[in-house]
């Protein structure tokens, strides 16, 4: 396995994120179970959740899949970065509507923590992440609420996901202003080679305040995965977030010239893209969600693959980025 810091912190993690959201919903306790044990043989040390997985009526059941995996033993705890996030409404769904249940209020954020802490059955989080901005609680109320936090031993790290640029800037320039805690540490964005506007102001914000970038849906809701050819070969016809995309005629010739291009260079698409993300400025590693213990093996067999000069120049040929800002919108 091959480690770095997160961001600018001593903090060593894995280059691929275990990522969890399917542990519940998809991906029974037993198989979950299994595929953090494979990960975890195979070095992979940083493990990604939410407290809203496990979705609607079951909220919260993906953290206490994982709190029962770490009771098992074995230093599992020990040996596992774990981050959660707080954002999401975590009323039961049949209660009465009540107010500070979500989002980033102090009160929300020391209710969230001691409920997450409760159901991972350990007694601090590596790294806290904010699940969306707040744009109704500012960021002074936020740094307190987490400054209490990381006194009492709850948390160490405090991270963002889906903030645009201009947050990340407020939260650690507001940070930087209060002293005391060193401000976000990371950043979880959508970000893949069918998706590249992170690259425009996200990622060389994320670099300039010293986070880690920890891309998700790095294959774009299976589009990258050899969509195409699974919908020939197996009959397997794509859905969600790829099945929308594939409506557009420019993008099903995309992903036709994509697929065909890594065929002609022997590679599987969802290796190749991963392993194209690990290339990118400031990245960290990508959240790979794996449902079976097969989708794990091939998520690590793409830390091995050397993508050539010429191969990622025709994979930028086919998925053009943005460029950075302003000149992808100006001059």
């Amino acid at each position: 396995m091959k480690y770095t810091q997160l961001g600018r912190t001593g903090l060593k993690v894995s280059r691929l994120v275990l990522g969890t959201m399917n542990f519940g919903p998809q991906t029974d306790e037993s198989t979950s179970h299994g595929i953090m044990d494979a990960a975890l043989d195979a070095g992979l040390n940083f493990l990604d959740t939410a407290n809203v997985y496990g979705w609607g009526e079951n909220k919260g059941r993906t953290e206490k899949i994982i709190g029962n995996w770490f009771v098992k033993g074995g230093d599992r705890r020990d040996k596992v970065v774990l981050a959660t996030k707080v954002y999401g409404n975590m009323a039961p769904d049949d209660s009465p509507v009540w107010p500070n249940h979500d989002k980033l209020s102090a009160l929300n954020i020391r209710r969230a923590v001691d409920a997450s802490l409760k159901r991972l059955q350990t007694d601090y989080i590596d790294v806290y992440q904010f699940h969306h901005i707040d744009r109704r609680t500012p960021f002074e109320e936020i740094w307190q609420a987490v400054d209490v936090l990381v006194q009492q031993g709850k948390i160490l790290y405090v991270g963002s996901s889906n903030f645009p640029g201009y947050k990340i800037a407020q939260a650690n320039e507001t940070a930087a202003r209060r002293g005391g805690t060193i401000g976000l540490v990371s950043e979880q964005c959508l970000y893949n080679l069918a998706e590249r506007r992170a690259e425009m102001e996200v990622i060389p914000a994320a670099q300039d305040y010293g986070l880690g970038v920890i891309p998700w849906s790095p294959l774009h809701g299976g589009l990258l995965g050899g969509v195409l050819k699974k919908e020939a070969t197996q009959g397997r016809r794509a859905s969600g977030r790829a099945a929308d995309a594939l409506k557009d005629t420019k993008t099903r010739e995309q992903i036709q010239a994509y697929e065909n291009l890594l065929d002609k260079h022997g590679l599987e698409p969802g290796e190749a893209a991963l392993a194209w993300l690990l290339t990118r400025p400031g990245i960290t590693g990508p959240i790979v969600g794996p449902r079976t213990q097969e989708q794990l093996d091939s998520a690590l067999r793409a830390l091995e693959l050397e993508l050539s000069e010429e191969l990622l120049t025709s994979l930028d040929e086919i998925f053009p980025g943005p460029g950075p800002s302003p000149e992808a919108f100006a001059w």
